[in-house]
């Protein structure tokens, strides 16, 4: 993207660089309707330089946790510079909506970002400033713990991402050996996380007081944009997924019990085999991963594999799982370059794969929405970001042949794609009914909240797993949940998406010209209109009734014939 507002060779270090930017928005005269749009595209190019060297920071530290510098280059912006982007942006904000042009503007057009802007300036406090500066250092805390997990088996230390390979492995011995270790690993860093994690409450809550919340949720559903559903959809999608997609997961596990011939099914009996045939190694190196994953997409359409190429040609992908990196995967948008960048932890298995088309999806979704003319259409928000990479990996399933020359080890890969879909649903529902209740009462102690975190847990988990002699290690499981240390609130998107992904595979597999064109139109839109909207462009509905969620829990039977 070349700069009309900004200097070339601008390079951000300090606040120092870039304030005169923001002075000259500020004290701008706008005299007409072309000059306030003119206006918005100079503030919209500010953002996207400044979000990408945000980026490229985070990115750089969760690359290697072990770097104090890359730490501290993060925590410059976080803390120094970002702060007095906040104040700038309140004031650009109010400036904009109070311009006298502002009633003349395409209402249409600029539908959601007035209405982001508008919600913008009600809730901003200047105290929550160096607290919101604050709480996004000590989030890091999180990554730097967790990325320092390893676990001593055969002789050398491996990742958590490494050592759950061995859950797959056909001997029960060491699968339970493996699964004890794991969470032996994980149970010494427990007192370290609920620390961590009352301090993040903590924080939290006094935002929402200094903004004059009853409670976080209400001011975070607010601050993430949450203009077309509510806190009383998500209970509805809670009761949904209780009652007809957990009895599911019990049918499945009762199938895998009966076929692994077990008395009793144990939690590291979960990912094994039912057949008890070894784990599938999906490929040997990131290498291989890449330009697979650029062929299956270019079987879809030719574009998506050129997207691929084109970030792996620039540097955009660190794929490999390291001791010192950041758990996880993630896609981070990059507006001003407008190529995305991909960070997973890959070791070879099917999961990988799931990640890496599905993180190609977000990466689709960015390369469709660059030309978009402002960084607000760009940011679109979670519940159609991750519709747009969920849909990715069923629809690149259809092209999996790629990545496996047996045809019965394909076949495997897809079942265990879609029983995970069904498994992954109790799960989301766990995680975003916890966090209703964590900021509901943020004055809970640690028993209480680990007490509460059981009881929703046993709400949605299956009665078929055997738990005993390790239900010591499920009190803390919601410690593995990055997005609750590090993005509260930032889950139940994948729930919603999830649904909205099987209703576009469903009509891709009756119309696939027709079903990519709606969901190629659909991305494009980016945040332009509301996300009902999208998802009616994209040709299904954004709806979370136990109805509408039977209907697609029956396709998704169906195609794995259970």
């Amino acid at each position: 993207m070349k700069r009309q507002f900004l200097t070339n060779n601008l390079q951000v270090h300090t606040w120092q660089d870039i304030e005169k930017y923001f002075v000259e928005l500020n004290e701008r005269n706008i005299n007409s309707i072309q000059e306030l749009e003119k206006w918005l595209q100079d503030r919209s190019e500010l953002e996207a330089v400044l979000e990408e060297n945000l980026a490229w920071r985070y990115i750089k530290m969760t690359c290697d946790t072990t770097d104090k510098k890359l730490s501290e280059n993060f925590e410059e912006f976080v803390t120094k510079i970002e702060p007095k982007i906040n104040e700038y942006t309140d004031i650009l904000n109010k400036k904009f909506i109070e311009n006298k042009y502002f009633n003349n503007l395409d209402s249409q057009k600029y539908f959601t970002l007035i209405r982001s802007k508008k919600k913008e300036i009600e809730i901003f406090r200047t105290e929550n400033i160096p607290i919101i500066a604050e709480l996004q250092t000590i989030e890091q805390e999180y990554g730097k713990i967790s990325g320092a997990m390893t676990i001593d088996y055969e002789g050398k230390k491996q990742t958590m991402q490494q050592a759950a390979n061995y859950l797959k492995n056909t001997n029960r011995e060491i699968r339970e050996t493996v699964y004890r270790l794991i969470n032996e690993r994980r149970s010494k860093d427990v007192d370290k996380l609920n620390t961590l994690f009352a301090k993040l409450v903590d924080k939290r809550n006094k935002i929402s007081e200094n903004a004059n919340y009853e409670n976080y949720r209400d001011y975070k559903f607010d601050a993430m944009g949450r203009f077309d559903y509510n806190a009383n959809d998500c209970f509805e999608f809670h009761k949904s997924i209780e009652n007809k997609v957990s009895p599911i997961v019990d049918e499945i596990l009762k199938k895998h019990k009966e076929k692994l011939k077990l008395e009793k099914l144990k939690p590291w009996d979960l990912g094994v085999n039912s057949d008890l045939k070894p784990p599938i190694k999906v490929f040997k190196t990131s290498d291989e991963l890449i330009e697979k994953t650029i062929k299956c997409f270019s079987e879809i359409r030719p574009q998506y594999g050129e997207f691929i190429a084109t970030m792996q040609k620039n540097g955009y992908l660190d794929l490999d799982s390291r001791i010192g990196k950041a758990p996880g995967g993630y896609n981070y948008p990059l507006y001003e370059s407008n190529i995305p960048f991909i960070f997973m932890n890959a070791t070879g298995n099917v999961r990988d794969l799931s990640t890496m088309v599905h993180e190609g999806g977000h990466a689709i979704h960015a390369f469709l929405a660059k030309n978009l003319e402002l960084v607000d259409f760009k940011q679109t928000p979670s519940e159609v970001a991750e519709l747009a990479s969920m849909a990715m990996e069923l629809i690149s399933m259809e092209h999996w042949h790629v990545f496996f020359e047996d045809k019965e080890e394909l076949k495997r890969a897809k079942y265990q794609q879609l029983e995970g879909i069904i498994k992954v649903l109790p799960w989301i529902a766990t995680v975003d009914k916890f966090q209703h209740y964590i900021y509901a009462n943020p004055n809970a102690t640690i028993k209480e909240r680990t007490d509460n975190w059981v009881k929703i847990y046993n709400q949605f988990s299956s009665k078929v797993i055997d738990r005993e002699t390790c239900e010591q290690y499920f009190a803390n499981t919601w410690q593995k949940q990055l997005h609750i240390f590090e993005v509260p609130f930032y889950y139940v998107e994948y729930g919603f998406a999830q649904l909205g992904a099987i209703a576009i595979w469903k009509n891709y597999k009756e119309n696939p010209e027709k079903t990519l064109n709606q969901y190629e139109n659909a991305l494009k839109l980016g945040y332009s209109t509301t996300i009902p909207k999208i998802y009616e462009t994209a040709g299904i509905k954004f709806e979370f009734s136990e109805q509408y969620i039977e209907e697609l829990m029956l396709f998704v039977k169906k195609e794995m014939n259970f």
